[in-house]
């Protein structure tokens, strides 16, 4: 599984980061897990605002930061594919 935490590293973007390993944690699932501070790389992914979460090349959230509860039943969905 691939995820990628788009923006500058601002602390709402700290706190997708968190979030996103939180539940990475307590679901126990391995993933690649990157950070992606480049704005025109931000851009490729066609996002509002960010901060941004990128799971397996599906944008779930931009411009927010997602509940914990939101990043855990994306995780499962991507992990049953």
């Amino acid at each position: 599984m691939e995820i990628r935490i788009l923006g500058p590293g601002c602390p709402r973007c700290h706190e997708v980061e968190k979030r996103t390993l939180n539940a990475l944690a307590q679901l126990g699932v391995a993933a690649d897990v990157q950070k992606v501070s480049d704005i025109k790389k931000i851009m490729e992914y066609n996002i509002i605002g960010t901060p941004g979460l990128v799971i397996n090349g599906k944008v779930k959230a931009s411009g927010r930061i997602p509940s914990p509860e939101e990043i855990k039943r994306w995780i499962e969905e991507e992990k049953q594919r």
